[in-house]
């Protein structure tokens, strides 16, 4: 773990000055447990952790319990209630998911539908959340087009996406977990995430204004 003090402007509360924690959550993986994409999700969630934030981690066996999104049937099973439920109250999201033929898994995309149900909250989809993005693949052609095609998402739900995206080549790195550069980029995410949301916390509301 790198030293907090790289990086400055996200400092962790002082014992003088206890804010409430955030909270970040991280969706991602896949149905092989510990998988280069959850441990690589795992690295950016544990910088979180580090400079003060409170992490969910909802892992790929865990969305591999979710049904298929549906619009049309508002019932929801356990498994997509808690998921919902803890983007609901999160100060940002870290998202990983593994190259799948040129882009996101199914599993990790049907995560993401289910994010549809927030459309009414007074915080509708993702607005005024940073979400980290972390894309796995075995060549680089897999983890860039999976990277821009989660960034795209996070656009499309009002997400703000961290200024630093990791694009991870697995055919060169095996284990996220090693490498500096790797660890960095990782790290990088998590403290972005919970710079964004201090800074938001900080800032005053204020409604849309009409065009």
């Amino acid at each position: 773990m790198l030293p907090l003090d790289i990086f400055p402007w996200v400092a962790a509360p002082s014992p003088d000055n206890v804010e409430e924690a955030l909270l970040v959550v991280g969706i991602g993986g896949t149905v092989r447990p510990d998988s280069s994409t959850d441990r690589a999700l795992r690295v950016a969630l544990d910088s979180a952790e580090a400079l003060g934030a409170e992490t969910v981690h909802f892992t790929g066996p865990q969305l591999a319990e979710l049904p298929l999104y549906s619009p049309s049937d508002p019932k929801r099973s356990p498994a997509a209630e808690q998921l919902v439920g803890a983007v609901r109250r999160a100060d940002g999201l870290i998202v990983a998911s593994p190259g799948y033929h040129a882009s996101l898994s199914g599993m990790i995309k049907n995560a993401l539908d289910y994010l549809e149900d927030l459309r009414g909250d007074e915080r509708p989809y993702l607005s005024g959340r940073g979400v980290g993005c972390v894309a796995t693949g075995s060549g680089w052609q897999a983890a860039v087009s999976t990277l821009g095609a989660l960034r795209a998402i996070v656009h499309a739900l009002r997400g703000w996406p961290t200024p630093l995206g990791a694009a991870i080549n697995t055919a060169g790195d095996r284990d996220p977990g090693d490498g500096d550069k790797v660890v960095f980029q990782l790290e990088t995410i998590g403290a972005e995430v919970v710079e964004f949301a201090r800074l938001r916390r900080q800032a005053p509301r204020t409604a849309p204004v009409a065009g």
